[in-house]
């Protein structure tokens, strides 16, 4: 199959552009380090050419083992006689910084006989500052075609295809290596020489960064002093969880609806029996006690994504390189553990990033503990049966979103602790320096942000559905018989939560939340369904009743639903969690460790937990 390669420096805007010119939405963040593994797809308008989007690297040279294996694919790819072409991406805002790649890979590709063609990307930032570059001029003197395009706004796009879809032979340029006096040494160019001459054509070609870096710099002196910086910080990370339950509850509300209007709809039509009860107690009350929580992912995810593409959070994580150093933690680990809030897997494939070793291993350790997506549901489901939708401050901040910070605040916590706790009680080697780089402010856009998170809320339904659809009909069918559903402490599920309720007494649960709680390990929001589930079929109720309102009148104790709270905060995440995690670590027993470790802690927090609430209640 042909191919075209796509490569560029991190925060360049490569995968962004992936994303255009396939179609696709894959994860972009406005921060370095994002982009760990390579990505293929079909170009939307050459439908015959594979795009392959490389991760990010700063040069040919590598330094660490993410750039390692870049270069090893890069150079690989280059000698595959079904590569057609290279693309390689510069930040246009930051030209010099780039040109040291660009100038290797124009050279290398020269070398190998492929066409090239460089991408001045963002190229919307530099007209909104009445900017530009000399495309024409950059072109000849680096013996490549430049063009001027924004991934953001789709501007150049149909010159870049039109580029591909051109003959080499009509593409080529005069100027090759060899005429090239800082190119044209076997071997390339030593790095101060790429530096020089990147340094030479960033200032007789490129835009003028003073003015740029004019601007940024305002704004950096307001989001990273020593005092507004702080606060400011703690006010975007309490505006993002109280954002969940604020901007989701009116769709929460109209999908929760929904589903009890359809079921009220339907029940009546299939009428009594075995299908029926089948449709009320797993369709609805399991599958649909979930639904009613996904909103909650998209503005989860669609606030992220408001901080990422704004430059924020690379900013963030300046601002807690020093607090999380005293943990053995790098600035570069908050990125990482700020995407396990969405995800565990992406924020472990995220880790990769991080240069130092040990960092890298306490950042494993701390991650499991970050408040992914998946347990959104579990936390939403306990704090809406036990914190009222009371606000304060006239009506800006609600009880309920403070809880939710409350209990983000207590994971990352806690994973900050055991981090710095095994930093302590074990061999620590020297701090590595750290750096790095601060991505251009810039407006949101809100349009790409806005599909991103309808895909981010579309594959989390899709990937829990199946799995929720399964553990549902199992649940069902052992709740169901063999006595169809009159007794469900006498069915096979009742049986078989006999087993397993000494474990969970002593929290103030029965085997009801046992089983729930079992079943979650093959995924967190499994939970929630199990438990709609099981109180579907208890209720053994024609009309469908929202699973909060379900558990409120099982009288659920107060100090076991905050033991419930504690529990998920603490426990490993699902059996994908683990594996990605034995896998990137290369240590199944690293692996197996973490998950009795830290199922032990959550048993003896929620314990203490639930002992401490009766106690005071």
């Amino acid at each position: 199959m042909p191919s075209v390669l796509l490569v560029g420096t991190p925060n360049s805007g490569k995968t962004a552009l992936f994303n255009r010119l396939t179609g696709l939405n894959q994860r972009v963040a406005n921060y370095p380090g994002i982009t760990v593994d390579l990505s293929i797809a079909r170009l939307a308008k050459l439908p015959e050419v594979d795009l392959v989007d490389f991760p990010g690297t700063y040069s040919l040279r590598p330094i660490s083992e993410e750039e390692r294996v870049a270069v090893g694919y890069f150079d690989t790819s280059l000698a595959d006689p079904d590569v057609q072409h290279v693309l390689c991406i510069v930040d246009a805002t930051r030209l010099e910084k780039s040109l040291f790649f660009c100038l290797q890979v124009v050279d290398a590709c020269q070398r190998q006989g492929r066409p090239v063609t460089v991408v001045a990307n963002m190229g919307d930032i530099l007209k909104r500052h009445g900017l530009s570059i000399d495309a024409e001029g950059l072109s000849q003197a680096i013996g490549a075609p430049v063009l001027v395009a924004s991934a953001r706004t789709g501007e150049g796009l149909d010159a870049i295809i039109s580029c591909l879809q051109s003959p080499p032979e009509a593409i080529a340029v005069s100027s090759t290596a060899d005429d090239n006096p800082i190119l044209a040494s076997e071997g390339g160019a030593a790095d101060n020489e790429l530096c020089a001459e990147a340094h030479r054509l960033a200032e007789q070609f490129g835009a003028p960064a003073d003015e740029l870096l004019r601007a940024q710099s305002r704004l950096d002196r307001f989001f990273l002093g020593s005092l507004s910086g702080g606060l400011i910080f703690a006010l975007i990370m309490l505006i993002l969880f109280q954002s969940i339950f604020t901007w989701s509850a009116p769709a929460m509300d109209a999908v929760e609806a929904g589903v009890i209007g359809l079921g009220g709809w339907i029940l009546p039509l299939i009428g009594d029996g075995v299908f029926a009860d089948f449709v009320a107690d797993a369709v609805f009350s399991g599958i649909g006690a979930f639904l009613v929580f996904v909103p909650q992912i998209f503005v989860l995810t669609f606030v992220i994504g408001l901080l990422e593409d704004s430059g924020y959070l690379a900013r963030a994580a300046l601002i807690c390189h020093k607090p999380l150093r005293f943990f053995g933690l790098s600035g570069k680990s908050f990125i990482p553990m700020l995407s396990g809030v969405a995800c565990a897997i992406p924020a472990i494939y995220a880790a990769r990033s991080i240069e130092s070793p040990r960092a890298r291993f306490l950042t494993y350790l701390a991650i499991p503990l970050m408040p992914c997506s998946a347990r959104l549901p579990v936390y939403t489901l306990l704090i809406a049966i036990f914190i009222p939708r009371e606000t304060v401050f006239g009506g800006l901040i609600g009880w309920q979103g403070l809880t939710l910070f409350a209990i983000y605040v207590f994971g990352m916590a806690a994973g900050l602790i055991i981090a710095g706790l095994v930093n302590r009680w074990s061999h620590s080697e020297g701090q590595m320096p750290f750096m790095m780089e601060l991505p251009a402010y810039r407006i949101p856009a809100l349009l790409p942000i806005a599909r991103k998170s309808v895909q981010r809320a579309k594959h989390f339904v899709t990937k829990a559905g199946a799995v929720i659809l399964g553990v549902t009909v199992v649940i069902w069918i052992l709740g169901y018989f063999p006595n169809q559903g009159a007794d469900l402490g006498g069915s096979w599920l009742g049986m078989l939560g006999q087993w397993i309720e000494p474990v969970f007494q002593p929290l103030g649960l029965d085997w009801r939340y046992g089983v729930a709680i079992v079943s979650a390990f093959l995924a967190r929001e499994v939970f929630v369904g199990t438990l709609g589930t099981i109180m579907g079929i208890e209720g053994a109720e024609d009309n469908i009743v929202p699973l909060v309102e379900q558990v409120q009148a099982s009288a659920l104790p107060l100090g076991s639903g905050l033991a419930l709270l504690v529990f998920f905060a603490i426990a490993l995440q699902c059996v994908s969690t683990v594996a990605i995690l034995a896998k990137e670590a290369n240590s199944w027993k690293l692996a197996l460790r973490m998950v009795i470790t830290y199922l032990c802690l959550a048993w003896l927090a929620a314990w203490a937990t639930f002992q401490i609430t009766d106690f005071l209640v």
